[in-house]
């Protein structure tokens, strides 16, 4: 986990390790307020919920939680964070990548009140491929 030279608050320390459950397992206990609002960007596409239930429903439309997530970056703010990830997950007999910028909004007690979430969309093998043809990442 990288940061900027603000030490990360144990408070946000503890949200960015459920978040991570939640992307990797499923896991959401102590994650979400109940009455969380989430926005969430994709490419070509954006939805917004309102709720915990609906907020993981949402989310794990898009692809399964499961997998590998690195964390690239965690910066806290005031009243929460922004968290930097890649993902990588098998689904549908692939190999599945994309990269997500998280900012969360914190209650008193660590809970996300409300949730941005901006995400590549999911590479497949094919696509991951072309993009290893085509382009040599600086700080892969």
């Amino acid at each position: 986990m990288s940061t900027t030279t603000t030490e990360v608050p144990a408070l946000v320390q503890a949200s960015v390790g459920r978040f991570v459950a939640f992307l990797e397992v499923g896991a959401t206990e102590g994650l979400f307020a109940p009455d969380v609002f989430a926005d969430i960007t994709l490419p070509h596409w954006r939805v917004q919920v309102q709720g915990a239930e609906q907020t993981i429903a949402a989310k794990n439309s898009f692809h399964p939680p499961a997998g590998r997530t690195r964390v690239e970056k965690v910066l806290p703010a005031a009243r929460g964070y922004a968290l930097e990830v890649e993902e990588r997950w098998q689904d549908s007999g692939q190999r599945w990548y994309c990269r997500e910028v998280f900012l969360c909004d914190l209650d008193d007690e660590g809970l996300i009140t409300e949730l941005d979430a901006y995400c590549t969309g999911d590479w497949d093998e094919a696509a991951v491929a072309r993009h290893a043809g085509a382009v040599t990442l600086l700080r892969p």
